[in-house]
Parts: structure tokens; C-alpha cells; sequence
């Protein structure tokens, strides 16, 4: 057995996610393979996509086809860089109780992903890579963390709002949703977001090299697409005890993501340098080149 058959195997995909990789992800590896080659040095791969789009599956199965390649590849995702519970906690105090919620900017280590991708591509080490537990909503312990023998020639750098540009501040006048509307009615919690994509994000995200973009068909299809993640985080933790959120608490949850996932649906395209068109059945419907 290859070893993409094995991925998905090992992540009980259906057999059609093959023909997908064929179509879709081998393209995209050969592309990200020519700009290694253009660059000349370590690159960092962008992969943008709403909460439940596939990244972290797409990810992984780039990793494997630029190893076919020859190129070795890691992974780093935006969550493993959150902050963790005490220092959410602590922003919620400080500046908005919003803050306290994991996932908007302003809610990651921007300064630890520059130095994890910095030690990636200059090596020579082993790079521990975080790991943040969405079961436990707080990072998770540093011996866990898996380590990578630097330095690698691809990072494949996946996130919701990866690669993501400030809004005009008259777009943020108007709330997009009942949590703006009622427990953000200043404006605060949505200008301090906008804030820190101007400035620490910015940073973290100019590391970016080539990005992709998997676009979801509407926001309204990504509230599917999380119950679906939380069913399975459910599955993976039922002996644990672990409170999974409901339909309802679902719902609340992705208000936080709606502002900002609608404005990267709406203006990411333009700018993409591989955007991949998705239906509702998770299905990537073809990819186009920049």
C-alpha cells in the first residue's frame, strides 16, 4: 500500500478522496515544488480554509506527496498556537471577556510562530511543535509535543484565517451577528481583532511564500461542517468525560469566526495563489493557479 492509500485508510476517508488527490492535490504539490525549487531556500505554505474545510487532511497529504518529491515537509497549524486558557483568560479580563474564546486573532503566540518557522527552515535540530488539545481548550503539555528534525524544505502552515488582511475600520461599524451586536457593542472586541491582523499577524503571515485557499460555498455551510468536527472529537474523547459542545453552543462559537471568515470568502480569491472551489459535501471542485 502507497502511502497516500495509507492516509487515508489510517483517517477513514472514503475511496473517492483518492481520485480527489489525483486531481486536486497532486497539482498543488507539483506547484509547491516549483517554487521551492524557484526560491531556492525553505518555503512556508499558506493554507487558508474555514473551520471543517479539510485542511489539516489536506495537509497532511501534501506532506506525503512532497516527500515522494524528495522534499521534506511539517506541518504547523494556526490552532497549536493559541494561547493558552490563563492567558485567554487573562485577555478577557484586560480587554474584552470575548477575547477569553480560543480562535480570532488576537487569541495566538504570533511571536512563537515566527520562531517555530524560523527554526524549521534553518535547523540544523530537532524543533518541538506545539500542540494545543481542543478537548481541554488549553495547550497542551510540552513533552507531547511532537519534534521535528530541522531544517525542512516545505512548511505547510494551515489555519482558519491564515494569511488574512485587516478590514476597512468602516466595515467593522455594523455587526454581522447577534454576539456582535449584543456583547460587543462598542465595537471593541471586533476593532482589537482588526488590530492585531495590522500588526502581529502580519508579521507571522509575511512569512508566507505561496498561499492557498480552500473556499467554503457560504458561511452558512461551515456550522455543518463544525458538528460534524465536534461529533468526532466526541467519538475520540467519549471515555474521557470531556464536555462537547452542543448544536446550540456550536452556533454561539462560530459567531466569533463569522466577521472574518465572510471577509476572507469574499476577498482571499482575488489574491490566492492556489484557490480551490469547494461544494457542501466537503467535495474541492477544481484548483486554479495564480
Amino acid at each position: 500500500m502507497d502511502a497516500v492509500n495509507a492516509l487515508i485508510q489510517s483517517q477513514a476517508l472514503p475511496q473517492a478522496y483518492r481520485q480527489m488527490v489525483d486531481r486536486i492535490h497532486r497539482p498543488v504539490a507539483e506547484r509547491i515544488v516549483r517554487r521551492r525549487r524557484e526560491m531556492g531556500r525553505p518555503i512556508v505554505v499558506g493554507l487558508c480554509g474555514s473551520q471543517g474545510s479539510g485542511k489539516s487532511t489536506m495537509a497532511s497529504v501534501l506532506k506525503v506527496l512532497l516527500e515522494e518529491n524528495g522534499l521534506k515537509a511539517a506541518v504547523l497549524s494556526l490552532d497549536d498556537l493559541y494561547l493558552t486558557h490563563a492567558e485567554r483568560e487573562r485577555l478577557g479580563h484586560q480587554v474584552h471577556p470575548l477575547l477569553a474564546t480560543r480562535g480570532v486573532p488576537g487569541t495566538h503566540d504570533c511571536s512563537l510562530g515566527i520562531t517555530l518557522m524560523n527554526a524549521l527552515r534553518d535547523g540544523p535540530a530537532e524543533v518541538s511543535v506545539p500542540r494545543f488539545d481542543k478537548a481541554q481548550d488549553d495547550r497542551a503539555a510540552a513533552e507531547t509535543w511532537p519534534r521535528v528534525e530541522a531544517p525542512v524544505d516545505v512548511i505547510l502552515f494551515e489555519g482558519w484565517c491564515v494569511g488574512a488582511l485587516p478590514q476597512d475600520e468602516a466595515a467593522l461599524e455594523i455587526p454581522v451577528n447577534a454576539l456582535e451586536r449584543d456583547e460587543d457593542r462598542d465595537g471593541t472586541w471586533r476593532r482589537y481583532v482588526n488590530d492585531r491582523l495590522k500588526a502581529d499577524y502580519a508579521a507571522l503571515y509575511g512569512c508566507i511564500d505561496l498561499l492557498a485557499l480552500l473556499r467554503a460555498p457560504s458561511f452558512e455551510v461551515v456550522f455543518g461542517w463544525r458538528s460534524l468536527q465536534e461529533k468526532k472529537l466526541a467519538d475520540r474523547v467519549a471515555q474521557s468525560g470531556t464536555r462537547i459542545m452542543d448544536a446550540g453552543q456550536i452556533r454561539r462559537f462560530l459567531m466569533h469566526y463569522q466577521r472574518l471568515t465572510e471577509w476572507i470568502l469574499g476577498e482571499m480569491p482575488g489574491r490566492a495563489d492556489i484557490l480551490m472551489p469547494m461544494d457542501e459535501d466537503h467535495r474541492i471542485l477544481d484548483v486554479t493557479f495564480r
